[in-house]
């Protein structure tokens, strides 16, 4: 049996660790199918042999397949090593499937002394198990901790407190798999969770020696540490590519055909371009590892006593304290479990707004899932991230200051502390650091397309190798001469300069979007970005601008029981007299000051941008002090601290973090104050206003709300404050709290792209504090009055719409994905131009069942007629009064329930249908963002996305061309980066992707005509016994080709995106049919030149003599003449100018040089010196000659030019309606699907 990965079989459900995985196999059921995974192993094997594993996280499927060393074969294979002089081994490198095949035989999984692991894509890596000794019991290593899993029974049916002595692991893209012995498989450590872990105070206990040694050995050391290769490994490994060893037996021939000029001269370029790759590699290592290495000293609870030790000590279930003053990063992945702080994520998410963290409870332990990087909305705010900055740590009681305790103390001392839950790879900045070091491999034509028109070249120079052995032996030439010349042929067709000049139309472009702030570090993608067909676009941040600006407030006239007019600033609105109580300003302005989660760093606010809005537009002033404001701060003068510095603590343990209050306000005497009732002696309510924020329950996502507690100065009451999105109101409001015109107000503001969030309220008469900290999130958000609305206008950025007019232009279709409210998305896409304000847009919603359930039904419904819908299958739109005609105009605006309903429950084509009518994707998470662009790629679009790096790594690492807007840190693992704040970068990579992707096609066209042109010169010399000099060769080779093939590239791209984009494909007829034709025309006048020489009274025959080189012949100095010629007008043929690229005549360089040595051959061939005819080693030709060889020349370029602009391109066309018939059907299939949805019913 051989291990084979099946096409459509599913995953063994036997693996538990991969139980998370395979539900979301099984639920995307159109994920790619197209591969199938092939080991051929004549040895047998059974199902103990072999494993399939799907890494979600990395979206690979893998095959696994045990082996053992054949001793025999292994030893047959180093002595065919020894005497193939080595060969046998590198065949044995290049091709890891037969040295396989050679010196393994298949095993069990556990007897495997190694592991070949083999991708959807055809890699192949083999990785060595390694055997250690633990002495550890079963369950300490594959804990059951799950009880839904389907191997519970399973692994229950044995004693998981029986000792393992030894594990067997191996390590494969940084990610550990360990052999479990109970299921017979490798399972992955990353996943692992201590079923102890279920209370807050269990946490608290830490771990043990004996219980760090036998994780240690589980987990290895907390390191992020990439494995550099030595310099002479990297050198070797260099050397020895196939393209390098082509080079070195390339020099050998030249040098034993005493060819030592050129020889050379290859032998400096490639050692250089070894060097220099050499060079790039340890840098680009050099940063990664010092990006991820990090280690530091930790303070942990261990063993019942405090100590430090270093961060590479660290293991799952160490307590360690992070307001200990010498910690200032986080050295691994870790949950906090008392005090609170601030920190900032920019290196994971690309959002540099520092991220506030609270103490995790029993219920968020309890829906703690580590089977995945991506943790829960609900979990993050407890989570700590390996590799995220401190910014600010409060501890459990004693305020901001940490003074860490004496090593040895057996007290946690009530500092902030945090538990270790992953180590090193395992954490999120290693995944993030894996993806980085293990791309996602981009098949794209042109390079599988290159390598097949490098074996065409080969083929024809067999057939030249074979016509030239036999020539030679006709002619009765020594056998060393046969082979050394019939072996130069090879090296002539297939050029060893050739893989260089692929390259430089790209290092051209990246040097010019340098110039530009755009940063590539994936110089393959820039040819990619030519052929992008369809750019998908964040919105905050990258088509608007990055904060949102409060366009005003409304809330309820009391009288009317309307909205009152928009409030556009905090004056206006402190002085309306419609308060539902007796304070001195609305409700609503109360909810503006405190429900936010922000916090005062060094004197400045920092938050969520529109928190931060929305308390800048209140003016008002925010106070924080230590732990927080004491009890008695609310009753000290108000006027005791001042804005932009914390308050000192008047008593012994804050109970209230924050205090805020309004500007300007002046000291009040306390005689004014009479008593807990807050009345003056008039029996009034005091005017002084301070609200002291005593707890906060952050936003949820699910719930799409937060809310605060808030007492008021010297008032017993308790009031709650609630800000949302605006459809969750209904449920949490009373019905007669609302306004008349909310639903029409509502409408109004969302469909016209505003963002509104709304405002509830009420009271608590008589909830204590200590009430009030025990009292849960749903009993204080209901029965709630509604109190109002803030609307925030998002503005787009000055240059989003002549982008988006540019991209329309040249019909490269656009995506909106956001996570924001599809009204306000449809609103800034309709603004922007990126969707026709009079076309249809088609919402979904969920007439039946929620997007958990697979029997739930959806409705497209028009957003400007609700009465007009869409087939929820076909989505195609036909009027109902008029069914005869077409389908109209229209777009679907996709929500993210739908989105994830559709792929989990969804038919494939209607989904197939959704991605190419959805122009606009909202409410989409991250995760879906990526799934949207794979989606994408699956129905054969070239997918771009720009984002601003904040929440779309996933989608910028997936895309064929991913663009970021941030140069924080994450943005690393997008192929782009630009400095520029604004989507104008995504016109100039597209416009340089183009351009490089012509260059890349005119560069290898010309090499590839330059190598026939000099192989039919070679072979008709051949053919009379004769060669090339040394000299004409280098003088062809060296001085002549590279620098016009090198200056090629250097032509700008046109300023201009053409609607049609550049072919990407090599074999095509539209490029292969110049190239065809072009060495026709070239080949075909060099044989006329041949026939007219041969028939001038002057011509003598050159006389071939075995013992000499005879190169000074007619022969030989007229086809050399006439090839430089040839050399020289190709490029001037094959330099494409528009549409893609500036005409040739722009690209000054180059055409200073090719000028040049147009005048060089020109005297040359008229008037040569004495010391050019010797070293050229040239026969003196007859003088009129010279000019009708010159005539012929230019006759030769008029043919050229004439044929490659007006005539190519009809016989392209003409054999294209040959072969494929008049009615060329399209092969991409998002056009099929296209066409299917525009076709009229019969």
């Amino acid at each position: 049996m051989n291990p084979v990965l099946e096409e459509d079989e599913e995953y063994d459900n036997d693996d538990r660790y991969n139980r998370p995985l395979l539900r979301k196999v099984s639920a995307d059921k159109r994920r790619d199918k197209s591969t199938v995974i092939d080991f051929s192993n004549n040895d047998g094997s059974d199902d103990t042999s072999i494993q399939r594993v799907y890494l979600e996280e990395e979206d690979l499927n893998l095959l696994l397949a045990g082996y053992k060393f054949n001793r025999y074969r292994l030893y047959t294979y180093y002595i065919l090593c020894i005497l193939t002089g080595g060969m046998f081994y590198l065949i044995g490198r290049w091709i890891p499937k037969l040295w396989v095949w050679l010196v393994g035989n298949v095993c069990e999984l556990g007897r495997a002394e190694w592991v070949v692991v083999k991708n959807q894509w055809g890699d192949m890596s083999i990785e060595y198990v390694i055997r250690k000794y633990y002495g550890g019991t079963i369950s300490s290593v594959f804990p059951v901790d799950h009880p839904e899993d389907n191997n519970v029974s399973r692994l229950a049916s044995y004693r998981t407190d029986d000792i393992l002595h030894n594990l067997h692991f191996f390590d494969h893209r940084y990610i550990r798999f360990i052999y479990n012995p109970i299921l017979g498989k490798f399972v992955q450590n990353n996943f692992w969770k201590d079923p102890t872990w279920v209370s807050v105070k269990m946490l608290k206990k830490g771990t043990n020696r004996e219980t760090r040694n036998e994780r240690e050995i589980i987990f290895g050391q907390n390191l992020i540490d990439i494995q550099e290769k030595s310099t002479v490994q990297l050198l070797i490994e260099e050397a020895l590519h196939p393209f390098y060893i082509f080079q070195i037996f390339s020099i050998v021939l030249w040098c034993l055909d005493e060819y030592y000029y050129y020889a050379t001269c290859i032998f400096i370029i490639s050692l250089t371009g070894i060097i220099t790759t050499l060079i790039d590699i340890k840098q680009t290592m050099k940063k990664l590892r010092e990006m991820s290495k990090f280690i530091c000293n930790v303070r942990i609870f261990r063993g019942n006593l405090w100590r430090y030790v270093s961060s590479e000590e660290l293991v799952p279930g160490d307590v360690f304290e992070i307001s200990d003053k010498h910690l200032h990063i986080f050295p691994c992945d870790a949950v906090l479990l008392s005090g609170d702080c601030i920190v900032n994520e920019s290196m994971l998410t690309g959002e540099s707004i520092p991220v506030s963290k609270l103490p995790i409870d029993d219920t968020s332990l309890h829906i703690l899932d580590l089977t995945t990087t991506n943790v829960r909305p609900e979990v993050a705010k407890h989570f700590l991230f390996s590799g995220t900055k401190i910014v600010r740590v409060r501890r459990a009681k004693n305020g901001i200051t940490s003074s860490s305790a004496d090593v040895g103390n057996t007290s946690d001392d009530d500092g902030a502390l945090a538990m270790v839950v992953r180590t090193g790879f395992n954490t999120t900045k290693g995944s993030l650091i894996r993806s980085m070091l293990f791309p996602k491999p981009h098949k794209f034509k042109f390079y599988r397309d290159s390598f097949r028109f490098i074996g065409v070249l080969a083929i024809i120079a067999v057939i030249g190798f074979l016509i030239s052995t036999y020539n030679f032996i006709r002619l009765g030439v020594n056998t060393v001469i046969i082979i050394v010349r019939a072996l130069d042929l090879i090296t002539i067709v297939v050029p060893p300069a050739l893989p260089a000049t692929m390259t430089i139309g790209t290092n051209f472009a990246i040097g010019r979007l340098k110039k530009e702030g755009i940063f590539c570090i994936s110089p393959t993608r820039v040819n990619v970005g030519g052929k992008l067909n369809v750019m998908c676009f964040d919105k905050t941040g990258t088509l608007t601008e990055d904060g949102l600006d409060v366009l005003g407030v409304r809330f309820i006239n009391q009288t009317s029981r309307r909205f009152t007019e928009l409030h556009t600033t905090v004056d206006t609105l402190s002085k309306s007299d419609n308060n539902t109580n007796n304070s001195s300003i609305p409700p609503i302005l109360c909810a503006m000051t405190t429900c936010h989660s922000l916090k005062l760093l060094n004197g400045e606010l920092i938050g969520d941008p529109l928190d931060l809005k929305m308390f800048d537009f209140t003016k008002w002033i925010l106070e924080e002090s230590g732990q927080g404001v004491s009890s008695s701060a609310l009753d000290s003068p108000a006027s005791s601290t001042h804005s932009g510095r914390p308050s000192s603590p008047t008593g012994p343990g804050g109970i209230v973090p924050t205090v805020v209050r309004p500007p300007n306000s002046r000291q009040f005497d306390l005689e004014e104050v009479l008593g807990a009732d807050g009345k003056n002696g008039d029996g009034k309510p005091t005017p002084f206003i301070e609200l002291g924020i005593i707890r906060t329950f952050e936003f949820v996502s699910s719930l799409r709300r937060m809310s605060v507690l808030v007492k008021r100065l010297r008032n017993q009451t308790i009031e709650v404050y609630v800000k949302g999105a605006p459809e969750v109101m209904r449920d949490i409001c009373r019905a007669d709290s609302f306004p008349e015109d909310y639903d029409e107000l509502l409408h109004y503001y969302t469909h016209n792209g505003f963002r509104v969030i709304a405002c509830a309220s009420r009271s608590f008469a008589d909830l204590s504090w200590m009430k009030a900290q025990k009292i849960k999130r749903e009993q204080i958000e209901q029965d709630l009055e509604f109190i109002g609305i803030i609307i925030f206008e998002n503005k787009l950025k000055p240059g989003t719409a002549s982008v988006v007019e540019t991209l329309k232009r040249a019909k490269i279709r656009q995506i909106m994905c956001t996570g924001d409210n599809v009204l306000t998305a449809i609103s800034v896409s309709r603004e922007c131009g990126l969707i026709n304000k009079a076309s249809k847009v088609y919402v979904p919603r969920f007439a039946q069942g929620s997007s958990l359930s697979s029997r739930a039904s959806i409705l497209w419904e028009s957003l400007d007629n609700p009465k007009d819908s869409l087939d929820s299958t076909t989505l195609k739109d036909y009027p109902s009064e008029y069914p005869f005609i077409g389908p109209y105009e229209y777009d679907l605006a996709v929500t993210g329930d739908v989105f994830r309903w559709i792929m989990d429950y969804g038919d494939e084509m209607t989904l197939y249908r959704m991605l190419v009518k959805g122009q606009i994707f909202a409410r989409m998470s991250p995760d879906e963002k990526h799934e949207l662009v794979e989606k994408l790629q699956e129905i054969e679009y070239c997918v771009g996305f720009c984002g601003d790096g904040a929440n779309d790594c996933g989608a910028l690492k997936a895309a064929d061309v991913g663009l970021s807007l941030s140069d924080a840190e994450a943005s690393v693992a997008a192929p782009f980066t630009s400095r520029n704040m604004d989507i104008g970068c995504v016109i100039e990579v597209i416009k340089e992707g183009r351009a490089a992707l012509v260059t890349s096609f005119s560069c290898f066209k010309y090499m590839a005509l330059y190598s026939i042109i000099q192989f039919t010169t070679v072979s008709i010399l051949y053919y009379y016994g004769s060669n090339l000099g040394n000299l004409q060769f280098l003088y062809i080779d060296l001085f002549l080709i590279l620098p016009i093939a090198v200056l090629m590239g250097r032509t700008e791209p046109f300023p201009r995106i053409h609607p049609k984009r550049p072919t990407a494909s090599l074999v095509s007829k539209k490029v292969l049919t110049p190239v065809i034709g072009q060495i026709l025309i070239q080949s075909g006048i060099q044989f006329l030149v041949l026939i007219i020489i041969h028939n001038q009274p002057w011509y003598r025959r050159p006389t071939f003599d075995p013992n000499e080189t005879n190169i000074k012949n007619f022969d030989n100095s007229i086809l050399f003449l006439l090839s430089c010629f040839q050399y020289i007008i190709i490029a001037a043929v094959f330099s494409v100018g528009p549409p893609y690229r500036k005409s040739m005549f722009t690209n000054v360089p180059f055409m200073i040089t090719t000028a040049f040595f147009t005048l060089l051959t020109a005297v040359v061939l008229i008037s040569p010196s004495s010391f050019v005819i010797n070293h050229l080693e040239l026969e003196n030709i007859d003088y009129l000659f010279r000019w009708y060889l010159l005539a012929i020349v230019i006759a030769d370029f008029l043919i050229s030019l004439f044929m490659e602009k007006y005539v190519f391109d009809v016989i392209s066309r003409w054999i294209g309606i040959v072969i494929d018939g008049s009615t060329r059907s399209d092969k991409k299939l998002f056009k099929k699907i296209l066409a299917e949805m525009d076709a009229k019913e019969p």
